[in-house]
């Protein structure tokens, strides 16, 4: 008899293939780690191969799996497409939402899609971007909803997440132990960069600047390759890095809240249930 394949495998199967990572997928299914690599041992099993390979900058397909992936994202398209032909009330519409560029590659596309997926005519639009450009584009009326970081003591908008802000380094190369100390923080613009140095010169560290970025991902990739120390926030660190801790001089700087705001002077049925559909996703994240 030809395997029996559960889409709630193969959806986690396709989520570790996009983000080549089993704890960005766990985020993406809302399940644990521990959970998907379950699940995903079971899946060989059920198919008999080897799907993935596993090394130090994450996870690849092996052939087999390459195999898998297409038919499995044809599989869950046809799915999600059932589903959505049986939606007593779909909705319709536009709704155009911002999200920040750390979260292009995390959990929310995936949200975002099967929402256009559910409610076929609605037209799901999307800019990433940093928070300040968000803002700047819902106050001229250009979008509807935006997900963006603002420090724990503002308000203003809806809070989703509160993250703590926390300083990395590579365990491979290990930037913390030099003199000076390299470091890679946001641009001028950015109020991060203040906490960062602030932290630095109270605790009186030798640094020196190195690297300058304007996205968390640049952040990201430098302390990854070794070339310095960085901040982001505490959900965000790369499978390769770790966080300093007090003990070795690195405090937690301040949270940060992820808010959600909205155009009040567009209504409409269609922003009301991406919203919701947000909410659910950092409330899945959380568990």
């Amino acid at each position: 008899m030809p395997p029996h394949l559960e889409s709630d495998l193969l959806r986690t199967f396709v989520a570790i293939a996009e983000t080549k990572n089993f704890t960005r997928a766990s985020e993406i299914v809302s399940r644990t780690q521990s959970a998907v690599s379950i699940q995903m041992k079971k899946l060989e099993e059920i198919v008999n191969e080897k799907l993935f390979d596993r090394g130090p900058r994450g996870v690849t397909l092996t052939p087999s799996g390459e195999h898998l992936v297409k038919d499995a994202k044809r599989i869950l398209s046809l799915l999600d497409q059932a589903a959505a032909s049986l939606q007593t009330d779909p909705l319709k519409g536009t709704v155009r939402i911002g999200i920040p560029e750390e979260y292009g590659g995390t959990f929310l596309p995936s949200v975002l899609s099967r929402f256009a997926k559910t409610h076929p005519q609605a037209e799901v639009t999307v800019r990433c971007a940093q928070s300040e450009a968000l803002n700047k584009g819902m106050e001229k009326g250009e979008l509807d909803l935006i997900i963006l970081h603002e420090e724990a003591t503002k308000t203003g908008g809806e809070i989703l997440l509160n993250n703590p802000i926390v300083w990395i380094t590579s365990d491979t190369y290990r930037q913390h132990e030099c003199t000076p100390m390299p470091v890679a923080v946001y641009d001028s613009e950015c109020w991060w960069r203040e906490w960062a140095l602030a932290c630095l010169d109270q605790q009186n560290k030798d640094y020196k600047i190195t690297y300058v970025s304007s996205s968390t991902f640049g952040l990201q990739a430098a302390v990854s390759s070794g070339i310095a120390v960085g901040i982001v926030a505490e959900g965000q660190i790369p499978p390769d890095c770790r966080e300093l801790t007090a003990e070795e001089g690195f405090p937690r700087l301040q949270s940060t809240n992820i808010v959600l705001r909205q155009n009040t002077q567009r209504e409409c049925n269609t922003k009301a249930g991406m919203a919701q559909a947000i909410r659910d996703a950092f409330q899945a994240s959380r568990a």
